[in-house]
């Protein structure tokens, strides 16, 4: 079965859009201040995937001109330690923007780290006080992944008001916070999740589906309305999403592929709130 490109989100596009803005942003910090935004990226361990994503952050920063500081602790941390180390993070005035990778292992308390962070460099969207800000419609720096998928419905002119949403998901940092975002935004929302009942009668009355349930291919091609958009924001071993996605693309009207869709947009939209973090520590309008 042959793809139709007209159809696909092209996230890799998209990202070098929002990287390009960003860069400008970043170089009007510098005009303005003297000062390089920093992004103080924290991982905790070995992780092979997790050292990936984090070398990837470090390059695209690096990219826009911006400083990253990477800080690493082993694998035996513990709690107190890392609390220690975010705390310093938060009151260095040289650091606008704090990530934590999740996940830490398993004997580290991963809320409070994240709450360790203050609201002003929470660029990942993590915190509850973020979090709630978000939900309530304040101006607030969205978690990376459901932030970067509204900027890709925007940028394919999706209007979103009035459309029935299923977000498939309910984690913190991916499907609770898109949820909220869709209805900010004036969408109709659903959350489901893996223990919904008769969960595929309910998708099919969507006309947007954001799959984030960390399944592969759990969403399927007959649980797509025809001209449904169909946003997939899984990642699975072999490159594989959450979505039937040979079985789903005939039916969609718009739909991400999987790697090249969401995930581009992740890290584009986390070096840009950290942009956006340093403008507003630095008092520097970017309008």
């Amino acid at each position: 079965m042959t793809t139709d490109t007209s159809k696909l989100i092209d996230g890799k596009a998209v990202a070098a859009k929002v990287l390009e803005r960003c860069a400008a942003k970043v170089e009007k910090i510098k005009q303005a201040t003297g000062k390089t935004p920093c992004l103080a990226t924290v991982l905790v361990g070995d992780d092979p995937a997790s050292e990936t994503y984090v070398r990837m952050k470090g390059k695209r920063c690096e990219a826009v001109g911006m400083q990253s500081l990477r800080v690493e602790m082993s694998a035996e941390t513990t709690t107190e330690q890392l609390l220690e180390k975010m705390n310093q993070l938060a009151i260095d005035a040289a650091v606008n923007g704090i990530l934590l990778q999740h996940p830490v292992p398993s004997q580290i308390d991963e809320r409070a780290a994240f709450e360790a962070i203050p609201v002003s460099k929470d660029v990942d969207g993590v915190t509850a006080g973020g979090l709630g800000e978000m939900w309530l419609g304040i101006e607030r720096f969205g978690s990376c992944t459901p932030a970067g998928i509204m900027t890709l419905l925007r940028e394919y002119n999706v209007k979103l008001e009035g459309l029935e949403a299923c977000v498939i998901g309910r984690s913190p940092i991916l499907g609770k916070p898109m949820a909220a975002m869709l209805c900010n935004a004036n969408a109709t929302v659903t959350i489901c999740h893996s223990r919904t009942k008769d969960l595929g009668d309910v998708v099919r009355r969507a006309d947007l589906i954001v799959a984030a349930v960390g399944r592969p291919n759990f969403v399927k091609g007959d649980w797509v309305k025809e001209g449904a958009i169909v946003i997939d924001a899984g990642y699975n071993p072999g490159n594989v999403g959450d979505v039937d996605f040979a079985a789903a693309e005939p039916r969609a009207s718009l739909i991400t592929p999987v790697p090249g869709g969401v995930g581009p947009m992740t890290i584009a939209t986390l070096i840009d709130q950290t942009a956006d973090a340093a403008a507003e520590q630095f008092g520097v309008s970017l309008d």
